[in-house]
């Protein structure tokens, strides 16, 4: 009897924890088209607050998505393998590649590419180039500023090859010849674009009288500069009341050509030995030597100076020749000067006019010397010499 009593109640003990567990778990998903917890029939939907999360498993064999794009309207059109194409209300830009446009945001340089007039012009004979330049003077700070803007057309070193040419620019402000400012280097360009400023100290007083000489320089891949070609600006042509910016253009020139006011002539030898690698200057003569203003008597000496790149090495003088605008001088200086140096040296001669109780002032000068520094008449001198060692070659030279 006590057994039969204890099954009844196992039995209903076991089924009351079951239909306490399908109270607590009343929504899990199926799974096999089995609830969890039972083996054929579905859990029933109860009111437990647990939020059922929706499992998808992607279909098998969805097909592949091609592009293409519609040359008449230009959009790029998504296309499965059944031939079913986008939604039309979504059209696609398209792409760079296929389309030959630019991008969102990307800048067309068709748009906005400037001609500029200065680019195209008449090239004359023999053209080696032309330079563009601004000049400003500055009256109250005595101040000239250049502005080197660009150059065209320069010649190339390689016949076939429009971009071997490494220019870049050196500014003299005549007729000081010993210093300049130079321009940074320009690499592979016959069209270089500078935009570079230069300052130069010049009073009011000798403004007209100065002149400004950009010299053109190519450097081969061995770092020799070549001489391309010069530009001359006197600044007598620029009005320096105005205080203007003003832009001028020059066609680069092989010789500086300049207007000289005649100061006398001047006698001159040069002998170079090789062997000893000495240099001598002869000073014999000289023909109608200027007289200064306010000064009573020509009363003149020759001074001579050897210089290499823009570094003077040595200067020595003649004996004064007193009221004689003829003077004879008759006179040699001995220089050393290496063979490796005659292609960057120089021998300047300035005649000088003594004055009692002032400073002595200079009545004229010429340059004689390699490309560098000196041109015409003077460089062919120089180039004689060189070519006839231990023999003197002697001409007659204006004082400028």
């Amino acid at each position: 009897m006590v057994v039969a009593i204890y099954k009844v109640w196992s039995r209903q003990k076991l089924k009351k924890r079951h239909c306490d567990y399908e109270k607590i778990l009343p929504n899990l998903p199926a799974y096999g088209g089995r609830a969890f917890g039972e083996r054929s029939a579905s859990l029933p939907v109860g009111h437990a607050g647990m939020k059922t999360i929706p499992f998808t498993v992607p279909p098998v064999g969805t097909p592949p998505v091609t592009r293409r794009v519609d040359f008449k309207t230009g959009l790029e059109i998504e296309t499965t393998s059944n031939g079913c194409g986008s939604e039309p209300g979504s059209p696609k830009r398209p792409s760079v590649e296929l389309s030959g446009a630019y991008a969102l945001g990307a800048i067309d340089p068709s748009l906005y590419k400037v001609t500029d007039e200065d680019d195209v012009y008449d090239i004359p004979m023999n053209h080696i180039g032309r330079i563009w330049f601004a000049v400003e003077y500055e009256r109250e700070s005595e101040k000239l500023l250049l502005t080197l803007i660009k150059a065209k057309n320069l010649p190339s070193r390689s016949l076939g090859n429009p971009n071997c040419c490494d220019p870049f620019v050196r500014i003299y402000l005549m007729p000081d010849e010993r210093r300049y400012l130079q321009s940074k280097f320009r690499k592979k360009t016959v069209n270089p674009k500078f935009e570079e400023s230069f300052v130069f100290q010049v009073s009011h007083k000798s403004f007209e009288e100065r002149v400004l000489k950009l010299t053109m320089y190519d450097v081969d891949r061995h770092r020799r500069h070549h001489v391309i070609g010069h530009a001359v600006y006197p600044l007598r042509e620029h009005d320096c009341e105005s205080n203007e910016r003003v832009v001028v253009w020059r066609d680069l020139e092989r010789e500086v050509v300049e207007s000289h006011d005649v100061s006398g002539e001047l006698h001159i030898s040069l002998t170079y030995n090789d062997h000893l690698e000495r240099l001598t200057v002869g000073i014999f003569e000289g023909k109608n030597f200027r007289q200064l203003d306010g000064v009573a008597s020509v009363d003149t000496y020759i001074k001579v100076s050897l210089s290499i790149q823009n570094k003077i090495l040595k200067t020595k003088k003649t004996d004064i020749v007193k009221k004689n605008s003829d003077p004879e001088f008759n006179e040699s200086f001995t220089f050393k000067l290496q063979a490796s140096c005659l292609d960057t040296a120089s021998v300047n001669i300035t005649a000088m006019q003594q004055v009692t109780g002032h400073k002595d002032k200079p009545i004229g000068r010429v340059v004689l010397g390699c490309f560098m520094f000196a041109r015409g008449k003077e460089l062919e001198h120089w180039n004689e010499m060189a070519a006839n060692m231990r023999e003197q070659v002697s001409h007659w030279h204006l004082l400028s």
